[in-house]
């Protein structure tokens, strides 16, 4: 695998983590009662994005890890997976 391939996969594997955390103990302003006036009563109080993306990056390195080492070091890739449906010539 080259760099650019391994941190094209990395991007895409944090992306799909971040989305996964980011929902992750947000507190809204209804929970809180305390609404301001003009924004959405499921506007987050707190978004604490650095946390998030602190933890978005130490998840996302542990998938891209178990990713390099079953396709690097086993050798496992989509063509390992048996075929369900039978092939027709």
């Amino acid at each position: 695998m080259s760099i650019f391939s391994a941190f094209a996969v990395y991007f895409i594997i944090w992306w799909v983590t971040l989305f996964a955390i980011l929902p992750i103990g947000v507190r809204t302003q209804a929970d809180d009662d305390d609404i301001i006036l003009g924004t959405a009563e499921s506007a987050p109080v707190k978004a604490n994005l650095g946390q998030k993306a602190l933890l978005t990056t130490l998840v996302s390195a542990v998938v891209f890890a178990v990713y390099f080492v079953t396709t690097s070091v086993y050798g496992l890739s989509f063509e390992s997976i048996p075929r369900i449906v039978p092939i027709f010539d």
